[in-house]
């Protein structure tokens, strides 16, 4: 089990896997004390079942990352990941840059039928019909030396997903859905997938109260502490917690004294820097004018549903998932079905693959040109004159 652990060990492997097809990668990272993901370890590995595996150590002082990222630019090699959105958020956040070309087995894997959102695990033992030692799922990264047994299970997580990528290629381009993959890529490797704008974080915070003057302190508590968990680097949990959040709101205290009766906040928020930004923010919300006062989407809650329509609408959706081999659920949500079934058109349900899996007889059934048919156990469309 080779670890890199210089620069130019890292460049001469990085250089070899621009020679191939493609290249599987994960890593291992701890984000429980952090506002960003802290990477420990980033496992790679060639193609054959006799290619090269590796494990780069990103902690070891005078390493860098920029050997990788040059293969990440390298179009000509495929970048290979399982469920790869917090992978990517990493580099992005770190490198300022995307795999390219990407792909995700937990995206294809769902295109080609195995379910929605499936595991690793699952499509190791299905595809790479190989047992998956979870002794060390739970190991604190951060920390070394790592054991023979802790490098054995981050190296497993690359060179099943060698045998994996392979049937899950050949399978879509059989299945010609591969536009439907890159339909689902995209989204990932979009930046404002990962970048949260400390003015937009109070749309993350539930709330029943749609007050404006509530709101407007809400969205400021959500701004200070986005903005003070990112600058410290910080989880948002530990600035203050979204009942904490609420609860500010809506006592709305002016003063220590005041902010000290909180039940919900914790003690270290309580004095500092922290208690002087929530009372500016709950100052700067009390202040707002009423015209810049957050708008909450009421627009799904306020719909017309036509029930009727709504559950015709659900059967036709388990008939297209049943046919298709596609999970119901990534096709569209029960809420979609709902809002199409009032009337709302601009829904993921209804443009690209999903449109062709399922929003077009969708909408031929809200215009009442077809019906649907039920022959034993199987659900048909039928074309009305």
């Amino acid at each position: 089990m080779k670890t890199i652990t210089t620069t130019e060990d890292l460049a001469r492997f990085c250089e070899a896997a621009k020679s191939e097809p493609y290249v599987t990668l994960d890593t291992e990272f701890l984000r429980e004390r952090t506002y960003y993901s802290k990477l420990c370890l980033v496992q790679m590995a060639l193609p054959g079942r006799k290619g090269e595996a590796v494990l780069v150590d990103p902690l070891v002082e005078g390493l860098s990352l920029e050997p990788l990222y040059d293969l990440f630019r390298h179009e000509a090699t495929v970048k290979v990941f399982h469920a790869a959105r917090q992978d990517l958020e990493i580099f992005f956040i770190e490198g300022g840059v995307f795999p390219k070309p990407l792909f995700d087995t937990q995206v294809a894997a769902m295109v080609c039928g195995f379910g929605e959102q499936v595991g690793y695990e699952t499509l190791v033992k299905k595809i790479a019909r190989a047992p998956v030692d979870k002794t060390s799922r739970f190991t604190d990264w951060s920390r070394r030396p790592l054991s023979d047994a802790q490098k054995s299970y981050a190296l497993a997580d690359v060179t099943h997903l060698r045998d994996i990528y392979e049937h899950l290629a050949a399978e879509i381009e059989k299945t010609g859905r591969q536009k439907w993959v890159e339909e689902e890529l995209a989204v990932l490797t979009e930046p404002a997938t990962y970048i949260l704008n400390p003015a937009d974080a109070w749309t993350r915070v539930k709330t029943r109260t749609t007050s404006g003057r509530f709101l407007a302190v809400v969205r400021e508590l959500a701004r200070f502490r986005e903005n003070y968990a990112q600058s410290n680097n910080v989880p948002r949990s530990r600035v203050y917690k979204d009942d904490a959040l609420i609860e500010l709101a809506s006592t709305r205290p002016t003063n220590h004294e005041e902010l000290g009766r909180s039940r919900l906040l914790l003690r270290e928020a309580r004095r500092g820097d922290i208690a002087e930004g929530i009372l500016d923010a709950i100052k700067a919300g009390m202040e707002a004018p009423p015209e810049s006062f957050p708008k909450p989407d009421l627009a799904r809650e306020q719909l017309q549903v036509n029930p009727a329509l709504a559950d015709l609408l659900r059967v036709l959706l388990k008939a297209k998932s049943e046919q298709s081999g596609v999970a119901a659920k990534l096709i569209a949500s029960s809420a979609d079905l709902d809002a199409i079934a009032a009337g709302e058109r601009d829904l993921p349900a209804l443009r690209g693959w999903r449109e062709e899996v399922f929003g077009r007889d969708a909408l031929r059934l809200c215009r009442g040109e077809i019906a649907l048919s039920a022959k034993g156990s199987a659900v048909k469309v039928v074309a009305l004159r």
